[in-house]
């Protein structure tokens, strides 16, 4: 195999506790993560005689980028240099809460296993993929997934949402370090199973009792997300909820027409993306 073409998925959290702060400086956090199949990057992995990385978004396209530190770490592991040529087109936000720089890293660290034959086991995978960062090991599979601890130990449940699903994103970029860093800890837990496991989900359920606890500290900076929010409730949303650390809110909507309906009132300068129940596979 010389060439791989694949789609890098976006993810939205459906609650979102931060437990704990941890002695290595991370958090403890109870999510469920939900895969958003029909927004994603699609990267392109290409044997070559060099190592060339180019994005769409030009301003990423340096060691700091997530595929760049994937591949480098996979190369001190194996202490040796890997000669791809990596394209990658950035169609999720940055900074949005939708996981899109841990989805090119978890991707990455897939891709080059199998483009060089590497035989890590997916084990190996998340062990190395939460060196890049919390959300990174859940994009290893990109199923529906309760997340404990960093984010790392996952519990893959059988979900799909037959929903439209409606993202907005005011164009702010959220640092997810100082989101974390102004966080306190709520030490509560929250059992996402009932939640998630019934075969009738109730959102009604939800709205009273999932919640984001970086939306406080974020729609206190950033009021016009919170706006959002209350935008998608009052137009027809069943639940909404900002995402990750911000700054993209999504709503569930009955109909391709409410979600476009509550669009209406929303600033046409903000990226907007509804993702549909048709378009969703594992």
């Amino acid at each position: 195999m010389n060439r791989i073409e694949i789609k890098a998925p976006a993810k939205i959290n459906i609650g979102l506790n931060i437990v704990s702060k941890r002695d290595d400086g991370y958090h403890n956090l109870e999510t469920f993560f939900y895969p958003i199949h029909d927004l994603y990057d699609y990267i392109i992995f290409q044997k070559d005689n060099f190592f060339n990385f180019s994005c769409s978004d030009t301003g990423i396209e340096n060691e700091s980028n997530l595929i760049i530190k994937a591949v480098r770490l996979l190369e001190s592991k194996r202490k040796t240099m890997f000669n791809v040529s990596i394209t990658c087109k950035k169609n999720i936000p940055i900074g949005a809460g939708l996981g899109g720089g841990s989805s090119d890293a978890a991707t990455t660290l897939v891709c080059i296993n199998e483009l060089f034959e590497l035989k890590y086991k997916y084990e190996d995978l998340v062990e190395f993929a939460l060196l890049l960062g919390s959300d990174v090991p859940f994009f290893l599979k990109s199923k529906p997934a309760i997340g404990k601890s960093r984010g790392e130990i996952l519990k893959h449940i059988d979900l799909e949402i037959n929903k439209y699903i409606l993202l907005v994103n005011p164009n702010i970029h959220v640092s997810t370090k100082d989101a974390f860093s102004k966080i306190i800890p709520a030490k509560s837990n929250i059992d996402y199973d009932q939640f998630f496991t019934k075969s009738e989900l109730n959102f009604s359920l939800w709205q009273h009792n999932l919640k984001n606890d970086f939306e406080e500290n974020i729609f206190h900076i950033y009021p016009e997300i919170k706006q959002i929010k209350e935008c998608l409730n009052a137009n027809g949303a069943v639940f909404s909820l900002m995402s990750g650390s911000g700054s993209t809110v999504y709503g569930f909507f009955n109909s391709i027409a409410e979600a476009e309906n509550a669009l209406k009132y929303l600033s046409p300068n903000f990226f907007s993306f509804i993702s549909m129940p048709e378009n969703y596979y594992h």
